[in-house]
């Protein structure tokens, strides 16, 4: 039999609000879709719930812009209210130029806009904007801990956003929080299909599965936030997103 990956879209995900219970969510989202919980099932969340329901939701108007946030207004010709809040959520900003600014996030990784997001937030003002999970991976160990409680399985979890690439156009889906799974595969010392052993081979593994899941979890008016994955293969062991960050003495783009 021939290595299958089955990716099911979980249906009828409410919007989700701050306080909601992911998991009963999951479990329901589970159940419609006649999914009973299997040992190596994977279950990949966008970000953006996890935030909400962690009450990552921040209102423009509440803030009030420093002196740098407004220096960085006139250079990329943002809003300086949104970019004081990337310059709380970063260590460095990277780059700025009309139209873009590039921040190094506090939980490691070079994206834009420190991954604050407009979209899907239903606001009356429309001023509100999504931060990222304030803990991804430990937001994932909490979801795939009850998930396992309850099923007897041993699953992982996975939150995940869309970042852009140097050197490459479009977003991918990435792994932000990582649990149950290693999110960095070494392969180096496997044998190819000729005997040759490899050198210095590393898998993105979890950033693979969030890049397949983002396929179903979508970028706009899909509404399907959470993708249940089945026939993942993958090493033993536990990983965290940490692990997929490139330490800064190895960053040759610097």
């Amino acid at each position: 039999m021939s290595n299958q990956l089955v990716l099911t879209a979980l249906p009828n995900i409410p919007l989700i609000e701050r306080g909601d219970n992911l998991v009963q969510i999951i479990w329901r989202g589970l159940s419609e879709s006649g999914i009973s919980l299997q040992t190596n099932d994977v279950l990949v969340l966008a970000s953006k719930i996890v935030s909400k329901a962690e009450g990552r939701v921040a209102r423009l108007a509440e803030l009030a812009p420093s002196e740098r946030a407004r220096e960085l207004a006139k250079v990329t010709g943002k809003d300086p209210r949104e970019i004081e809040l990337m310059l709380r959520e970063s260590t460095e900003v990277v780059r700025a130029r009309p139209g873009l600014i590039i921040t190094r996030h506090h939980l490691g990784f070079v994206s834009a806009n420190a991954g604050i997001d407009h979209s899907n937030v239903r606001d009356g003002q429309n001023d509100a904007v999504i931060l990222l999970p304030q803990d991804p991976d430990a937001s994932a160990q909490k979801i795939r801990a009850a998930l396992e409680k309850e099923s007897g399985a041993q699953v992982a979890a996975i939150i995940a956003d869309s970042h852009g690439r140097p050197h490459r156009m479009g977003t991918v889906g990435i792994a932000l929080g990582v649990a149950g799974l290693p999110a960095l595969e070494n392969w180096r010392g496997r044998e190819d299909l000729f005997g040759y052993r490899l050198q210095y081979t590393e898998i993105g593994l979890a950033d693979m599965i969030a890049s397949a899941a983002t396929l179903l979890l979508g970028q706009a008016r899909e509404g399907t936030p959470i993708v249940h994955a089945r026939g993942v293969i993958h090493s033993q062991g536990e990983g965290t997103a940490r692990d997929l960050i490139r330490p800064r003495e190895l960053d040759l783009f610097q």
